[in-house]
């Protein structure tokens, strides 16, 4: 195993953003760029009702580094400067509908409700916005507030915004919404996502079908339209199980072409978000000491603790492996992203830049009570969300030659892409074999690593070569802490048992213990009471070429890189210390950031 190298090197070079064009067959000179394709606007029927009102022209100027008002009162902005891709992804069902009730000029505005919905009195919006909350729930539409004219309008609008503010080569977006699929409190909602400028003429939603496969179907015949589109799937971890089961949407045995089906319309999936994080779950991996991260499963708009099992992408990719087995084909080889769901129109995905995510609901430190309240006993329906429990995060990666719709799409398709919690960390993985020694300290290195074997989001095929060598890289966000460990997750199926290993393969400080595979313990870093941390320790940068020690070569597995940073401030210690009070004992004062890799599947 060689030694992790801990410096910006020629290999950094490799990692950092180009600024020259490239051509789309040069796969060594693909560049890390981050984005969300999660956002929401006033356009949303939810985000609406939380008194938002910013638009999608808003959305794309804080995306560009601009301030925009949040409905609280207060600007938001990036602290980290400009994205390189967004998409605003408000929701199909009732799409501009809220704002057409709210306007005197509508006809809509004279539904007999309308007033209600805009009240200022609680009672009276929650009792008239419950009927929005059941139609979604229910997939049954209201008639009098179905009016798809409306909808079309807003889709038109939202197209027109993501053609105004594309940028090629400087700033990327797509045209998208959310399917809001709903059954029984359990999230089965997709954000959609269109290649290009050709777009249909209105959304399929969860008023047309809750069933994920009927939003399949739809893509397909767009797609043989020309009209190429992708869905990912996200918050399974509130999904009440129902994400990643064993069978389809009917409850029958999944079989190939359901498999086929899924992964043409959803390569990738979203792993970390406002609303918590699905990588995994303690109760899943109980011997993965980091596995409690960011846990939240809560279903949306109940007090109702949703079911684990189902629910948790790593547990979905090893399901897949074991549905292979059996049908010859994986529904969940997928790769991953994160987004941040945000319904502000800009991602609080900073942690000491908090500001919600669910406009005057949680836009206050009232609302999202990080410290204990007086009276919060009290609190019902929407106010009663334990926003504490939700999260800085979080950003989507790709790795592609150019920003522009085609090359991020075509890096969506194959899977090059990777997730964070919110900070801008850059991560990859290769595997292959014959790679020469001290590779990341060639000038070639990323020619090599694509020439000799296969990037994340790959199938790797043995050919009775033995176990292969993984190349990982992770590089720091510039604003952020150091990096302490740099480790890689192995999962499969044997004998219809799912199992799974952690490693270590990096340490910012010292190497990993041959016999646990887990780094030195590392003191802490940070100072809970001003936030303040040490620059000096961490690493800048981890990289490793790795084989796995307990490498099986009958064993079908993914591997997927797991990168931590050093322990910094949870968004809720920095808003305790600034307003004097303690955390509420429930939350952890300290967060390990973190970006995941898309998976490498090995086969014999």
């Amino acid at each position: 195993m060689t030694r992790p190298i801990k410096t910006y090197g020629l290999a950094g070079v490799a990692m950092l953003a180009l600024s020259s064009p490239v051509a789309a067959d040069e796969p060594d000179r693909r560049q890390a760029l981050f984005g969300d394709v999660h956002v929401h606007t006033g356009l949303s029927f939810d985000a609406y009702i939380f008194g938002i009102r910013r638009t999608p022209d808003d959305a794309y100027r804080y995306a560009l580094g601009e301030s925009v008002r949040h409905a609280s009162g207060y600007d938001i902005q990036l602290k980290g400067g400009a994205l390189d891709f967004y998409a605003v992804t408000d929701h199909s069902e009732y799409l501009g509908v809220l704002p057409a009730m709210d306007d005197a000029a509508s006809p809509m505005s004279a539904i007999d409700y309308a007033k209600d919905m805009f009240s200022t009195v609680r009672e009276k919006i929650g009792t008239a916005f419950g009927k929005v909350f059941q139609s979604i729930t229910s997939g049954k539409p209201i008639p009098e507030m179905d009016n798809r004219d409306v909808v079309r309008s807003a889709w038109m609008e939202l197209k027109a915004a993501a053609d105004r503010y594309y940028k090629p080569g400087k700033f990327t977006t797509f045209t998208g919404y959310e399917y809001t699929s709903q059954p029984g409190y359990g999230n089965l909602h997709r954000v959609v996502l269109f290649k290009g400028a050709r777009v249909p003429d209105q959304p399929f939603g969860a008023l047309d079908s809750l069933n994920p496969e009927d939003l399949w179907t739809w893509l397909d015949g767009n797609r043989a339209k020309g009209i190429d589109g992708i869905a990912i799937p996200h918050n399974s971890n509130v999904s009440d199980g129902r994400m990643f089961q064993m069978t389809d949407f009917a409850g029958k045995p999944i079989d190939s072409a359901y498999a086929a089906t899924r992964m043409r319309n959803e390569p990738i999936v979203e792993m970390s978000q406002v609303k918590g994080t699905s990588d995994t779950h303690p109760l899943l991996s109980p011997n993965d000491e980091w596995a409690d991260f960011e846990t939240y499963d809560t279903l949306l708009g109940t007090d109702i603790k949703g079911k684990t099992d189902g629910g948790y992408i790593r547990q979905a990719l090893q399901r897949g492996l074991a549905i292979e087995e059996k049908t010859g084909r994986n529904p969940y080889q997928f790769g991953l992203i994160g987004s941040s769901d945000t319904h502000n129109a800009g991602g609080p995905v900073e942690e000491d830049h908090y500001f919600g995510k669910t406009g005057l609901n949680d836009g206050s430190p009232e609302g999202r009570r990080a410290v204990n309240y007086p009276g919060e006993e009290k609190l019902a329906g929407s106010n009663a969300t334990p926003f504490y429990k939700w999260s800085a995060a979080g950003l989507a990666g790709v790795w592609a030659e150019r920003n522009n719709r085609e090359d991020i799409f075509a890096a969506f398709r194959r899977k090059e892409t990777f997730a964070t919690s919110g900070p801008r960390i850059k991560v990859r993985l290769f595997a292959g074999y014959d790679y020469p020694a001290a590779i990341f300290a060639r000038k070639d290195f990323a020619k090599l690593a694509y020439g000799q074997g296969v990037p994340m989001g790959s199938d790797l095929a043995l050919g009775g070569r033995g176990a292969p060598t993984f190349l990982a890289q992770a590089m720091k966000d510039a604003n952020s802490a150091g990096l302490q460990r740099l480790q890689i997750v192995r999962g499969w199926s044997e004998n219809g048992q799912l199992k799974e290993a952690v490693y270590d393969m990096a340490c910012a400080s010292g190497e990993p213990d041959a016999k646990t595979h887990r780094c030195p313990a590392v003191a802490a870093n940070v100072d809970t009471k001003t936030c303040r941390i040490n620059p000096k320790l961490g690493a800048p940068e981890l990289k490793i070429a790795w084989r796995d020690p307990d490498f099986d070569a009958k064993r079908r597995a993914f591997y997927y890189v797991r990168v931590l940073e050093n322990p910094t401030c949870r968004w809720s210690t920095y808003e305790a210390n600034l307003l004097g009070k303690p955390v509420r004992k429930d939350l952890p004062l300290t967060i390990q950031e973190r970006a995941w890799s898309s998976p490498i599947w090995v086969r014999g």
